[in-house]
């Protein structure tokens, strides 16, 4: 288990916290029918950039981190603004953010999950939090403007990509590997599951009952219960029209 936290410099955090404000700003300007006001705008960038940390030390029973420190709440008011006012010029640079967000999601999943090991969680818990932590913003986001909840249904491997890379992080882990090593790798995978899952459309299998798939239940193949009965029957019945030696039934008298 680690001993220490992966700890980021602050700068980096806060352009974390940033690329997210952003994008909040950016997925509430698709609403143009519920007239958001500058206020509205600002308090969905603060939620999508600061709410993956928040739930992650709240459930961890400490004091947030974004608020102990002066700089994060303007950051993300900022950058929410600024999202809403340059959102036609964040829309041309729309693979760029989807990047940067992919490894903001690997860095916040990485602090969270070290975060809730270094606090004495077992591994399961650990991993639960840091995919919290990576995807938190985006579902209160979603929660707060009514809408449903975008990791919960098919589309881009956005909390898959954070929960394969919080548990190749705890594997590394608990081989001994050094953890700034296995954050790295974290990141780095987390990056590539996003990115490739957006560029090509990848996502998961939809709902379904296990009778209908397509494996499990072919027509044809297996007739129907009531199909057995008939058949039994028919094959049961006596045979009733004689036939003469020709093969041909006897007409009847007129």
């Amino acid at each position: 288990m680690p001993s220490t936290l992966f700890t980021i410099p602050l700068w980096i955090d806060l352009v974390a916290v940033a690329i997210g404000a952003i994008q909040g700003a950016m997925f509430a300007g698709r609403f143009t029918d519920r007239r958001f006001d500058l206020l509205g705008v600002t308090i969905i960038g603060i939620i999508v950039g600061l709410g993956g940390g928040l739930l992650r030390d709240i459930l961890l029973g400490g004091v947030p981190a974004a608020l102990q420190s002066n700089w994060y709440l303007p950051v993300a008011a900022s950058c929410a603004l600024l999202g809403m006012l340059l959102q036609s010029l964040f829309n041309r640079l729309g693979p760029l953010i989807i990047t940067l967000d992919a490894v903001t999601i690997g860095l916040f999943g990485v602090i969270g999950t070290t975060k809730a090991l270094a606090a004495g969680l077992p591994e399961i818990p650990a991993l639960f939090v840091g995919v919290v932590s990576a995807v938190g913003g985006s579902v209160l986001r979603d929660m707060m403007l009514n809408v449903p909840i975008a990791v919960m249904h098919v589309g881009s491997l956005y909390a898959v990509a954070a929960l394969v890379g919080c548990g190749l992080l705890l594997g590394l882990v608990l081989l001994n590997v050094q953890i700034t090593v296995a954050a790295i790798v974290c990141v780095l995978v987390t990056t590539v599951i996003r990115v490739l899952a957006a560029r090509f459309g990848w996502s998961l299998p939809q709902q379904r009952a296990l009778g209908s798939w397509p494996h499990w239940r072919r027509r044809g193949t297996i007739p129907p219960v009531r199909a057995w009965k008939r058949r039994r029957r028919m094959t049961s019945a006596p045979d009733t029209g004689a036939t003469d030696d020709a093969g041909a039934a006897p007409s009847r008298p007129s």
